[in-house]
């Protein structure tokens, strides 16, 4: 992209358009010491203040910078590159690409925790991968002193909920969820009866003396993507047609409605909401509910194909951090005569992690 200059307008020309920059836009980015706080890069003033008529009075390109004289007295110099940053759009989360994958995945990378992980460039790299596949898996990780509300809090914020701030996830008498049994538990998503549904799950093996209790996970984004391209109008009545998901414990009901398969304006995909003992299904038409049951069965079937399963065993001190908007998790049944299995989780949210990302992607000019 080219800033261009005419009769005291800018303009950018990226090739193929050209068009003017308002004058107040750029008066909004002034950046000199009285105009911006430097730790915090929040302005000094208020640009609702600002009268209207801003315009520029003298500008020139030296270098890389953009010197202007607006027509309320100030001066300022702009860095060209930084405001080409702006209009590119570009997003250091967004630019990563979702990479598909079903039951062939094989070497993914496994992280170790280190002394000064979470300011490190293998955080940086722990989190791109995460945005790919959708999950990673950290080995070493403390299993004292509940580390992994350390660990969480290291990256972003614990997203407390009514289980705490944390939880123990192993079997337990009067359980509140099939989580705390030794049942097997089918492919689903976590809390679909939130609003919002919390975006990122970590679970910490604590202990593991079970041959059993396999974790299991499938890509929603893989599943969606070729259910898209094998049956649209399955794709199309999941995505439109909203069915409630309702918890309900001893001292709270949880409930909220959302589609099976969520897409974002531009009809991208967005998240996956599955858990079929907790959702209910509106009352449509006959032919309607017809389809939708039969798109519902066939989206269960593929999620719980062994075409798109991976299954592996969580070691103690293994830390596993998944995206509860894109994968479906769950685990294989185990016998508690066998010993104990023992894992720990918590929920952070997306904020955590792209703002992790994208300081150390500053930090390390990258």
């Amino acid at each position: 992209m080219k800033i261009e200059l005419n009769e005291n307008k800018v303009y950018f020309n990226n090739g193929s358009v050209k068009k003017e920059i308002h004058p107040f836009w750029l008066r909004e980015r002034v950046d000199g010491e009285e105009f911006l706080d430097k730790g915090t890069q929040q302005r000094l003033f208020d640009p609702t203040s600002l009268s209207n008529e801003i315009s520029i009075k003298k500008v020139n390109i030296s270098n890389e910078f953009l010197e202007i004289d607006f027509n309320d007295g100030v001066n300022s110099i702009l860095n060209i590159n930084k405001l080409a940053l702006e209009f590119s759009n570009e997003d250091a989360v967004k630019s990563i690409p979702k990479i598909k994958w079903d039951s062939t995945l094989e070497n993914i990378k496994n992280f170790e925790y280190q002394e000064h992980f979470f300011e490190s460039k293998e955080m940086y790299d722990l989190l791109v991968s995460f945005y790919k596949y959708g999950f990673v898996v950290i080995k070493s990780i403390p299993t004292t002193d509940n580390f992994i509300v350390n660990f969480a809090n290291s990256i972003g914020s614990v997203r407390r909920t009514n289980f705490g701030e944390y939880f123990d996830v192993k079997s337990k008498q009067d359980p509140n969820d099939l989580a705390y049994t030794s049942l097997a538990l089918s492919p689903h998503t976590d809390n679909p009866y939130r609003n919002p549904v919390p975006c990122i799950q970590l679970l910490h093996c604590i202990k593991s003396e079970v041959s059993g209790g396999l974790s299991t996970l499938v890509d929603g984004f893989t599943v969606t993507e070729d259910l898209k391209n094998e049956n649209p109008e399955f794709y199309k009545i999941l995505s439109e047609v909203k069915v409630r998901f309702k918890f309900i414990d001893k001292s709270v009901v949880l409930e909220d409605w959302s589609e099976l398969i969520k897409l974002n304006d531009d009809k991208t995909f967005k998240q996956v909401r599955f858990s079929p003992r907790l959702d209910y299904v509106p009352i449509m038409e006959k032919d309607k509910l017809d389809l939708y049951y039969q798109a519902r069965k066939k989206l269960s079937e593929m999620y719980n194909s062994d075409k798109y399963r991976i299954e592996f065993k969580l070691e103690p001190k293994d830390l596993m951090m998944m995206d509860n908007y894109r994968l479906l998790h769950g685990r294989t049944a185990y016998e508690t005569k066998e010993g104990d299995r023992f894992l720990q989780g918590c929920y952070i949210d997306y904020d955590s992690t792209e703002g992790k990302l994208k300081h150390l992607k500053r930090k390390f000019n990258l």
